[in-house]
């Protein structure tokens, strides 16, 4: 007959070096003294820590990243207290002075009583996996970028737009500050593309673009690309007059650059006509109230005879 005793040292022998060669590092805690009464040696290659420096919970504590060491101790220790299993992703300190992205799995031990009597677990490196989550996360950030950018002109895109005229007219509802519009068209762009091509239609948009953006100097002053020819900027806390110089600024400076346009009406260079109105926004009020006023003005400009501005009535 096989000697229990010594049939469960085998056995407990081969259960650990199954444990000590995987990569998962196991752990043991006694939940009366909060000592560490086993951890796993592959903790030394991961980290540098020899296993015998792991004496009680505040090692593990004290190896923690600081911005990560409060709310995952709050956590575990909650979760322990419960008797629910649980897991925790934390940022560990290695002897080198680095930082390496740990995954704890923790599974409480309770005794016959019900009662928490240790927390076992394992440690898992996953910092290939957080790299590899952070670029995807750049990633989507950049296309999210992009999504809110004309591919053109470089400059917003009707979707950030609307997004941004949204926020502004918040922000007007909230401060009872006016928030202004100026809506432009280039004058006769058609007949500037048919003549000197699409190409060079491209190009034109693109300088107008960045003409445009150079005048939105104040931290929230704010262009987009509205749509074909069209251009449009948000300007908070910008009264009328104020809006009307900014907009005679633009027109003069566009005029002044001397690009030929020889199929327009209006003048032998390249012009705009713009559309400006402004409105401190009452809660019950939406910006395609303010959007269609500065629009229809835009048409009144261009109806007048173009290369020239036009005031909204008031919404």
């Amino acid at each position: 007959m096989v000697d229990i005793e010594a049939r469960t040292e085998l056995d407990g022998d081969v259960y650990r070096t199954l444990l000590e060669s995987t990569k998962a590092i196991p752990w043991k805690i006694d939940w009366a003294t909060m000592a560490f009464a086993y951890i796993g040696p592959q903790i030394e290659s991961l980290l540098g820590w020899t296993p015998e420096s792991w004496a009680s919970v505040q090692d593990w504590i004290d190896r923690m990243h600081p911005e990560d060491r409060a709310w995952v101790v709050d956590f575990c220790v909650a979760q322990s207290k419960d008797g629910v299993d649980h897991e925790a992703d934390y940022r560990a300190l290695s002897k080198s002075g680095e930082y390496v992205w740990i995954r704890d799995v923790v599974h409480v031990v309770r005794n016959a009583d019900g009662e928490v009597e240790a927390l076992v677990g394992f440690m898992f490196d996953i910092s290939e996996r957080k790299r590899t989550e952070e670029k995807l996360l750049n990633m989507q950030r950049e296309l999210e970028r992009l999504s809110f950018k004309d591919g053109l002109t470089g400059v917003g895109n009707r979707r950030c737009f609307d997004k941004v005229l949204k926020n502004e007219w918040n922000c007007a509802q909230r401060s009872r500050q006016p928030l202004s519009l100026v809506m432009l068209d280039i004058d006769y762009f058609k007949q500037y593309n048919d003549h000197y091509g699409h190409i060079q239609g491209d190009n034109c948009l693109k300088r107008v673009g960045a003409l445009l953006d150079s005048m939105a100097t104040r931290p929230r002053d704010f262009l987009a690309r509205y749509g074909g020819e069209e251009f449009v900027l948000v300007l908070p806390e910008t009264d009328a007059q104020s809006a009307r110089s900014m907009a005679e600024r633009c027109r003069e400076l566009i005029e002044q650059t001397q690009m030929p346009h020889e199929k327009s009406s209006a003048a032998p260079v390249l012009t705009v006509s713009l559309g400006v109105g402004a409105m401190i926004p009452d809660m019950a009020d939406e910006p395609l109230s303010l959007i269609g006023a500065v629009d229809r003005a835009l048409y009144q400009a261009k109806l007048q005879g173009r290369n020239r501005i036009a005031m909204a009535d008031e919404p």
